[in-house]
């Protein structure tokens, strides 16, 4: 039987967000401290533990079947490489940052100037779509402080809260480009290997939705189910069940998060009472 090798990051956020969606899809990794290469004891899968900048090319290379990336850095370095899944954490922006006492008005205010980065191809397309030349210069890590020491004239490079742009006395002002971790597959695997792939997916599909999502529960007169439904329409159908006073039903449903405070004070108002908001673990539709 074939065995599904993925790529993640070995230090960092994303590494740890990575484990825990492969944990809460039921794989568990028996790894231990600095191993870079793990099994999973209950599901066909090895992990590999890699540098964030290898990725792509162990994708490229068939090295491994899938992994778990920023877009960012497929943008980079990985054209070509079959995104099938957005995961939705690691969230970031590929940003363009210059001193705060730069007068900044348009990109084309940089022309002619030097650009450090770590994603050389990404600032070189940015910047001929606007017709503006830069000298980019390439480092790697700490690209924040290339101003400052005089190494460059503005940055560009991953923002996530702003407080590093702060910290360096910078300011964002383009976003080039806005990325979260995704799950990316080799251009090499094969069909048993898709399968396995397709698995993965699902679990991880019904675990995104979950996260996404809260159970609901709450009490509504019978005249008011259907003003309920229309508020709620999330899966096919409401469940109902009627309670031991006549003409109330208990409303089972599904409410999407995001929207959870707004939609609690419709249900309100059409005369929901005792609502009740759960988690969910899985959402498999």
């Amino acid at each position: 039987m074939s065995t599904l090798k993925i790529a993640i990051q070995k230090s960092g956020r994303l590494n740890e967000d990575s484990i825990q969606i492969l944990k809460d899809c039921g794989i568990s990794i028996n790894n231990g401290i600095d191993q870079l290469k793990a099994e999973a004891s209950n599901f066909p899968l090895e992990v590999l533990y890699l540098r964030n900048s290898d990725i792509p090319q162990y994708l490229i290379d068939g090295v491994v079947d899938i992994a778990i990336v920023g877009d960012n850095l497929l943008v980079e370095k990985g054209k070509g490489i079959q995104v099938v899944q957005k995961l939705g954490f690691s969230k970031c922006k590929v940003s363009v940052a210059v001193p705060k006492t730069f007068e900044y008005n348009s990109i084309q205010d940089l022309d002619g100037l030097r650009i450090a980065t770590s994603y050389p191809n990404t600032v070189i397309e940015y910047f001929n779509s606007f017709g503006v030349n830069v000298d980019i210069h390439q480092i790697s890590g700490s690209v924040e402080i290339a101003p400052n020491i005089g190494l460059a004239d503005a940055i560009v490079d991953i923002v996530s809260s702003g407080s590093t742009l702060f910290k360096n006395n910078l300011k964002e002002v383009e976003i080039i480009y806005k990325s979260e971790a995704v799950l990316a597959v080799s251009p090499k695997v094969t069909p048993e290997v898709q399968k396995l792939i397709d698995t993965l997916k699902f679990r991880i599909e019904s675990v995104l939705r979950a996260r996404k999502s809260k159970y609901i529960l709450m009490n509504v007169p019978n005249d008011k189910i259907d003003a309920v439904g229309k508020i709620l329409p999330v899966l096919r159908s409401l469940t109902v069940l009627p309670l031991a006073q006549e003409g109330w039903s208990s409303v089972h449903s599904v409410i999407d998060k995001d929207t959870f405070w707004d939609v609690i004070d419709q249900l309100k108002d059409v005369g929901a009472e005792g609502i009740l908001i759960c988690p969910i673990e899985k959402m498999v539709l």
